[in-house]
């Protein structure tokens, strides 16, 4: 997860591709993700599952990134794969953050 979101931060979209299943790019290209719109301020994992002998993995995190002045986050629980023997990523849940109800 680190490297993808490094790779995200230096435009690496060679490296994007790679660690992407490639059932789930959609149409995305090395070129496309080359392009750095978001300015990203910061990653951190919260929590991932994965071991020596699985087949699939788990990684939440939050990539902190700056939009209008102001520092937001993307909040996701990532899928990932083994294939050709290595982690590759699928899809993610985007974590909507709890809103908090009046009384």
């Amino acid at each position: 997860m680190r490297s993808r979101y490094s790779a995200f931060v230096l435009g690496l979209g060679d490296y994007l591709v790679y660690s992407w299943h490639p059932d789930y790019l959609g149409g995305l290209n090395a070129h496309d993700l080359s392009h750095i719109d978001t300015q990203w301020d910061g990653l951190d994992i919260i929590t991932s599952s994965d071991g020596a002998q699985d087949q699939t993995g788990i990684v939440e995190f939050k990539a902190w990134f700056q939009e209008d002045g102001q520092r937001r986050c993307l909040h996701e629980r990532s899928q990932f794969v083994r294939f050709d023997g290595r982690w590759v990523y699928t899809n993610g849940e985007i974590m909507l953050p709890h809103k908090r109800h009046s009384r």
